[in-house]
């Protein structure tokens, strides 16, 4: 059930940048102002996910997770049809605050009871999310092709459903007797530095991983000519490899360690991913590809460092890791690209954001080796 909330939680997740080219031709926005939107759902679904991160270890109430699915479907399916720039501001907030209400406490209940093999599990829990962010825009694209866009938010029915199996069988767990107190800052400070490592690395990953899921349909429909279905199937093709690197990730990461992987990660995506920038067709499809699914290797491995790091806030690490270094990235950096695109255009600007991989190489040779445990 969790898996399957993930999924679509994420997916609606996708919408604003499945919609983008659709709703800057309607509403008439800039490349800014579209940034600007983007920014604001990340701040809604991501920034504020260590707020429900703190009351998730404070309260343990499970309709964090339960309610979740139900309100980022109804809000951000309606995006289809927001009549105005102003009301698709609001929607995205109010359809954000539901997929930050899910993560923390969802990522903590999956690990719940693992203690072999926790890279793995996680990257299943991990990679149903990015599946369903991956097949978003492919699937919204479907829905709008042959049934029109007034029709498309009928998917929130989906994210009803999963609300309702949740209320239904997902049972509360008792509050461990080392949380319920806030935040604890004794234990943060303890790993102070390798944590602040970890969480530039996750930083510095997001750059990259957002800009181009925002941005991806509108460069390939503006920029390269491209259909609107082609270019939201390409964000799939990207999307879809990125769900598959986070699981080839947690099985490194439990064979080599997760520092090992961050750094392969993010050298090796370089790459391929300016090969996409300099081809076309199949070869810059492929190349798209593999770029993701390298670039996605590091999501389930940073989030099992950071709860080893820190066992007695796991709501609070995960927040950090899964949503406010994450939307930090991109709230800062999705209007600013947007805004450089309007002067630049959008292939420069996401070419010239290889760069941070590169700088997030060097920085993760600064984490700490983790220390194998028996399975």
């Amino acid at each position: 059930m969790l898996c399957g909330a993930h999924f679509f939680i994420d997916l609606y997740a996708s919408s604003l940048s499945a919609l983008q080219p659709l709703l800057v031709e309607r509403l008439g926005m800039t490349l800014a102002q579209a940034g600007f939107a983007a920014g604001l759902l990340l701040v809604s679904s991501s920034v504020a996910q260590p707020l429900y991160g703190y009351l998730a270890d404070r309260f343990h109430s499970r309709l964090f997770t339960v309610l979740a699915p139900a309100v980022a479907g109804i809000f951000l399916m309606l995006l289809a049809v927001a009549p105005g720039y102003p009301s698709l501001l609001a929607l995205a907030v109010l359809g954000g605050a539901g997929v930050a209400s899910f993560h923390p406490q969802a990522s903590v209940r999956a690990g719940e009871g693992v203690s072999a093999n926790k890279g793995r599990w996680m990257a299943i829990f991990i990679s149903s999310g990015t599946l369903g962010m991956a097949l978003g825009p492919t699937g919204f694209s479907w829905v709008i092709v042959h049934f029109g866009v007034e029709r498309l938010p009928y998917v929130m029915s989906g994210g009803i459903l999963l609300t309702l199996l949740l209320f239904r069988f997902l049972p509360e767990t008792a509050a461990p007797a080392s949380r319920g107190r806030g935040i604890d800052w004794t234990a943060l400070r303890v790993v102070w530095k390798p944590l602040l490592i970890l969480y530039l690395c996750v930083f510095i990953r997001s750059i990259v991983q957002i800009v181009y899921a925002q941005f991806l349909p509108l460069y390939l429909n503006r920029e390269r000519g491209l259909s609107y279905t082609s270019a939201n199937g390409m964000l799939t093709l990207y999307l879809a490899a990125g769900a598959l690197g986070g699981f080839a990730g947690g099985w490194l990461s439990d064979r080599l360690g997760g520092r090992r992987v961050i750094m392969i990660s993010m050298l090796g995506c370089v790459p391929p991913l300016a090969v996409f920038f300099h081809t076309t067709g199949m070869l810059a499809a492929a190349a798209l590809a593999m770029g993701g699914l390298v670039l996605l290797f590091t999501i389930p491995v940073n989030l099992v460092m950071a709860q080893e790091l820190v066992p007695s806030q796991t709501g609070t690490v995960s927040a950090l890791m899964m949503g406010f270094a994450w939307g930090a990235a991109g709230f800062l950096f999705v209007p600013a690209a947007g805004a450089a695109a309007d002067h630049f255009t959008l292939h420069r600007v996401m070419y010239a954001l290889l760069a941070f991989p590169v700088a997030g190489f060097l920085l993760a040779r600064l984490l700490p080796e983790r220390r194998r445990r028996a399975a």
